[in-house]
């Protein structure tokens, strides 16, 4: 239930418990009619008049409950109304072997409330799916055997008692079932939507960027490296941050779930004229914190060898989508890290590699190598194991 109570709200549930409304008032038309007509051949009368004016009152009670918004909105009403609706049917159908007399029950004749008790399994059935709409069928199921049984006609149970049971067993089965079928089908239409607006929204900034930012920020790199000396330098920063625009607006959305994140995605706005980036042709899904947590650590490192490496040190980036694991490397051609720097810097509260790095990998279960030499720069190899 709590699968589908997530969902509660949206515009196809809605219109299913509507539908579930009318026609819980079309079957208790039906019992109404059924009851005027035998009412007279009861064994009381006034029973059957009783079981009526109940299901009347709650019918009456449940369509708004299960309909009105601002009854659906509230999940926890949902159990107890599921509970009651499930109690008043079951007691409707009970009802009948104190109202009907025996021999109306041994001739086939069928409860009172007849369709009207399938209301509450596919009330179940849309709440929680083909489990608990089975669940609902059998307690029914069993409340029909149960006034054979007190009514003495349980070696006469006929026909149309045996085929009630069946369609409510299937109405709590196949009804389920298309339900989340039905519902899942809601939610990624919801999300294929969601995924084709953002691609167009991202398509028309990226030609306004491409036809003005971009140009300015090329011309600046261009007239820089003419100019020489300070403009030089602008120019270099300019065209740093070109490279990293064009990466950027050339990303494509991350076509995986709200709960799910392309790695590479994530990985790839790091991309610039300075760090190279190399991931697989396939996608590297992995949960949103996960990837989260995977790429501020890939930044904490890049933001070390942009510190410690001069504005001349290049790095890379590889991803490595393994059986059962992740791996991220992120290497530079610095001057590497001296013995015992590490551990000077973690003693002195300078944790940028301590925390920033190494735990938040520790934190995802995963394992840090650290592979350094004078001169010959740095490597962090990062391994975290899929969830």
């Amino acid at each position: 239930m709590a699968d589908h109570g997530a969902r509660a709200g949206t515009g196809l549930e809605t219109a299913l418990w509507r539908a579930l409304a009318v026609y819980r008032v079309l079957t208790l038309g039906y019992a109404a009619v059924l009851i005027v007509m035998n009412v007279d051949g009861y064994a009381r009368p006034a029973g059957g008049w009783t079981v009526l004016a109940a299901m009347t009152a709650w019918t009456a009670l449940t369509v708004p409950a299960f309909t009105v918004p601002a009854f659906t909105r509230a999940r926890r009403r949902r159990w107890p109304l599921l509970v009651a609706d499930l109690a008043v049917a079951s007691g409707c159908v009970l009802a009948t072997a104190w109202v009907e007399t025996a021999e109306n029950l041994a001739d086939g004749r069928p409860t009172l409330p007849v369709s009207w008790v399938a209301a509450a399994v596919m009330s179940w059935a849309v709440a929680g799916g083909r489990r608990l709409g089975v669940v609902a069928a059998l307690v029914l199921s069993a409340a029909h055997l149960l006034v054979h049984a007190l009514a003495g006609t349980v070696g006469e149970i006929g026909l149309t008692t045996f085929n009630g049971i069946v369609l409510l067993l299937l109405a709590g089965l196949v009804g389920g079932h298309v339900v989340r079928l039905a519902l899942d089908a809601e939610a990624r239409l919801a999300r294929a939507v969601e995924l084709e607006s953002a691609t167009r929204e991202r398509e028309r900034l990226a030609r306004r960027i491409h036809d003005s930012v971009l140009q300015v920020l090329a011309m600046v790199r261009r007239r820089g490296d003419e100019l020489g000396g300070a403009a030089a330098d602008l120019g270099r920063l300019a065209g740093e941050q070109e490279a990293a625009l064009r990466a950027l607006i050339g990303t494509a959305p991350d076509p995986a779930t709200a709960d799910e994140v392309d790695l590479r995605v994530s990985l790839n706005r790091h991309a610039s004229p300075s760090v190279t980036v190399s991931t697989p042709a396939t996608g590297v899904p992995l949960p949103a914190r996960v990837a989260r947590e995977i790429d501020a650590a890939v930044a904490a490192a890049l933001d070390n060898v942009r510190r410690h490496c001069g504005d001349g040190a290049r790095a890379w980036i590889l991803l490595e989508d393994g059986d059962g694991e992740v791996t991220v490397s992120v290497r530079d051609d610095g001057p590497g890290i001296p013995d015992g720097r590490l551990a000077e810097a973690e003693a002195d509260g300078r944790l940028g590699v301590a925390q920033s790095i190494l735990g938040r990998v520790r934190d995802l279960g995963g394992t840090v190598a650290i592979s350094t030499a004078d001169g010959a720069g740095t490597e962090i190899e990062m391994t975290v194991p899929r969830p």
